[in-house]
């Protein structure tokens, strides 16, 4: 987009607000011994008695090589929830500005909004799961700060066109958030390579899914550096502990292992769909980006509790637009998915 304007998006406060600058901020560390006398902390050693670095470099310079960034075209959030709310915070003013959701789509989107006190316009997707790029268009106006868009979609499983999301680009004149938490699942090419040709295009991801680190809480934001200069500004200087940085970076830098337990999960993901497809009383099974699978049940909240009777946890998304009597499995390993079917066929056999 040739005419975008950042500065116009941003809330008058936050460019105005100096960045709180720590202790680590002010002095970095160059691998001379020091005596570390500024930051109030306790001075005995026991390997997390001093604060975290702040900006997260070594983690950083991991990712921008393997995602081929630069390190000022990354964030990083205490989960991706932080790295959401902090758009929020940086680019929408309370009961003024508006973002756009598209359902059925991540909740978390919603609550922000809420939290925020800022309108969310939601624009349906398609009955096919697929964006309705002109209504999208059409629901924006002058405050429609951000557009959010899940894809792969949670919880339809699809990825959206990149054509489509190309025109949404190319005519938002606000800013496009992709929500790329299932992308390493997906065939599909990250928007990541695109951050230079749209300044107006931010890419979410996480370590969560495919790296299996769900329990650190580390989210990851990129876009240009002149949009992640605003966010660090407003962000917590501490917000990332010394723990997550740790396993992060273990976790990022085990490329091999990862790779493996992604093919795991995908060729679990087309033997599950296989099964699935003789169930009888599910009547339809959505096409997946992702590492779980949405169908179609006769009776999702019957089908539901049988299986939680049985000792499996799975979601009931029939509540959710346009998922009207859906179930959404996650893709386990080859002993938790033969369990799962084996329980469907014994509910199937009941019928």
């Amino acid at each position: 987009m040739s005419d975008f304007n950042l500065q116009n998006l941003v809330r008058a406060n936050v460019q105005a607000l100096k960045t709180y600058s720590s202790a680590r901020d002010e002095y970095q560390a160059n691998g001379d011994k020091m005596v570390f006398l500024d930051a109030n902390e306790n001075p005995f050693e026991n390997g997390l008695n001093r604060y975290p670095d702040p900006q997260q470099r070594d983690l950083k310079a991991v990712l921008a090589k393997l995602k081929n960034v630069k390190q000022e075209q990354i964030l990083l959030g205490n989960g991706s929830d932080e790295v959401l709310d902090l758009l929020f915070r940086a680019f929408c003013e309370p009961g003024i500005d508006k973002v756009i959701t598209l359902p059925p789509t991540y909740g978390m989107y919603k609550v922000l909004a809420q939290i925020n006190n800022i309108e969310n316009r939601e624009v349906l997707l398609t009955e096919e799961f697929q964006l309705d790029v002109k209504s999208i268009l059409k629901s924006a106006d002058k405050q429609t700060k951000l557009l959010f868009i899940c894809s792969p979609n949670n919880p339809t499983g699809n990825a959206f066109d990149a054509r489509e999301i190309k025109a949404i680009l190319e005519n938002f004149r606000g800013i496009v958030v992709i929500d790329e938490a299932y992308i390493d699942f997906s065939s599909y090419e990250s928007w990541i390579g695109f951050l230079d040709l749209y300044p107006n295009l931010i890419v979410t991801q996480t370590l969560s899914k495919a790296y299996g680190m769900a329990g650190i809480r580390l989210g990851v934001c990129y876009a240009s550096s002149a949009i992640i200069s605003i966010l660090t500004k407003i962000k917590p200087p501490y917000n990332v502990n010394q723990l997550t940085q740790q396993k992060a970076l273990e976790r990022v830098l085990a490329v091999d292992e990862v790779f493996d337990e992604v093919e795991m999960i995908l060729k679990e993901r087309i033997q599950l769909i296989k099964a699935l497809e003789e169930i009888s009383f599910i009547q339809e099974i959505y096409p997946t980006d992702a590492n779980f699978v949405l169908v179609k049940v006769d009776d999702a909240n019957k089908r539901y509790q049988e299986l939680i009777e049985k000792g499996i946890v799975i979601r009931n998304r029939t509540t959710q637009p346009l998922c009207e009597n859906t179930l959404r499995f996650t893709i386990g390993t080859f002993e938790e998915n033969k369990k799962l079917v084996e329980n469907l066929r014994i509910i199937d056999k009941e019928i």
